[in-house]
C-alpha cells in the first residue's frame, strides 16, 4: 500500500475506503506506530505550535481566555507555547515577540489586556514579525486582527437594566483607569445614563482595582459623595461582591435600597448574597475564536486577502435577584 494511502488514513482524510483505512490501522496499532510531530513540521514547514502571550492569571478573565485557547488548540492537534508577563503595563512586547520566533512558532496570540500604553510597540514591530499576530483585550486598530469583548456595551447592557428596574441614582465603581477594558465599561454607564437623559458627573463614580476589598472601599466612597445612591455598577464581579458585604455591614437591603449589578459572571456570582445580576463574556469563547482567527491568518498568510478587521464579542445580561425593581415609596 502507497505511503501517500498510509498517510490519507493517518490524517482522517475522508477519501480512504472503510475496508483500507481498517488493514491500516489494525497495523498501526499492532506496531505501536505514533506520527512523528517534528518530520511532519518539516515536510509542512511549520511547527504546528502557536505562541500565546498572557498575564494576570489571577484574574477570571485571563484564565476563562487561556482555558478557550487551550481547548480550541487541543482540538485542531495544535501545541501552546506560552509566555507570562509579570509587568503587563511596561514588559517589552518586542522582546517577548522575538523570543517566540526564535522557537518557530506559526503564529501568536497576544491576550495580554491594554493598560497604559503598552501597545506602543506594535506600529513598528509587527509588520515586521513574519508570522500573523491575533490581538485580544485592546482597543480596535485598522489593519490589526483584534478579537474582544464589547465592554462598552456591556457597560450600557446593565444600566440600561437598573433604569427599566426604576433605579435613577446609579453610582460606578470602575477598574484601574489605566486599563481600556476598564475605561470602556464606564463609557458603557455613562453612554446609557445620558441616553435616559441623566448625564453623569464626577462625585457618581469611583475607582477601584479589580479586588474585592476596593468594592468594598468604593461603596463607603460613593455614599459619602453620593448619598441618594440607589443602585451601583461595579465593574467587574470580584468588586460587586466587596461591595455587597460593605452593605450588609451599612444595614443596606440589597436590592430594596440599594441594587447591585457586577461584570464578568464568575461562577461563584450566582451564589453571592443575594445572587448577583451581571454581564456574562464569553470569554472561553474568545479564546477559541482567537485560535480559529490565528490559522486561518496563517493559512491566508500567502494570499492577497482582505486586511483583516476588529471584531468585538456581544455580552450577554444574566438578571439575578441583586437588582429586581426598585420597590417606590
Amino acid at each position: 500500500m502507497s505511503t501517500q494511502t498510509v498517510s490519507r488514513v493517518i490524517n482522517n482524510r475522508p477519501d480512504v475506503s472503510p475496508h483500507t483505512r481498517e488493514r491500516v490501522e489494525g497495523v498501526v496499532a499492532r506496531l505501536g506506530y505514533q506520527p512523528n510531530a517534528i518530520a511532519r513540521s518539516l515536510i509542512r514547514r511549520r511547527s504546528q505550535t502557536l505562541g500565546v502571550v498572557a498575564t494576570g492569571l489571577e484574574y477570571f478573565g485571563s484564565t476563562r481566555t487561556l482555558a478557550g485557547i487551550e481547548r480550541a488548540a487541543n482540538r485542531l492537534g495544535l501545541s501552546l507555547l506560552l509566555c507570562l508577563l509579570p509587568e503587563p503595563a511596561t514588559d517589552n512586547g518586542e522582546r517577548v515577540m522575538r523570543s517566540l520566533l526564535a522557537r518557530q512558532v506559526d503564529g501568536i496570540i497576544w491576550a495580554v489586556p491594554e493598560i497604559g500604553d503598552n501597545r506602543a510597540w506594535l506600529r513598528a514591530t509587527v509588520p515586521q514579525l513574519g508570522v500573523p499576530v491575533v490581538f485580544l483585550s485592546m482597543a480596535p486598530r485598522d489593519g490589526l486582527p483584534v478579537l474582544t469583548m464589547d465592554n462598552r456595551g456591556g457597560g450600557q447592557l446593565a444600566v440600561a437594566h437598573l433604569l427599566a428596574q426604576g433605579y435613577q441614582k446609579i453610582g460606578l465603581i470602575t477598574g484601574p483607569d489605566d486599563w481600556w477594558e476598564a475605561r470602556e465599561r464606564q463609557a458603557g454607564w455613562q453612554a446609557a445614563l445620558a441616553l435616559a437623559g441623566r448625564p453623569a458627573e464626577a462625585h457618581q463614580r469611583v475607582a477601584g482595582d479589580w479586588s474585592a476589598s476596593s468594592g468594598e472601599r468604593g461603596l463607603h466612597q460613593l455614599l459619602a459623595q453620593y448619598p441618594e445612591l440607589d443602585a451601583v455598577f461595579a465593574s467587574n464581579d470580584q468588586m460587586a461582591l466587596g461591595l455587597l458585604q460593605a452593605a450588609r455591614r451599612l444595614g443596606r437591603r440589597v436590592p430594596d435600597d440599594l441594587a447591585v449589578v457586577g461584570f464578568d459572571d464568575i461562577p461563584e456570582a450566582a451564589y453571592f448574597f443575594p445572587p448577583l445580576t451581571t454581564i456574562r463574556q464569553g470569554l472561553t469563547e474568545l479564546g477559541a475564536q482567537a485560535v480559529l482567527a490565528i490559522t486561518h491568518h496563517i493559512d491566508a498568510a500567502d494570499e492577497d486577502g482582505p486586511r483583516p478587521k476588529p471584531h468585538a464579542l456581544e455580552p450577554e445580561l444574566i438578571v439575578r435577584a441583586s437588582s429586581t425593581p426598585h420597590r417606590q415609596g
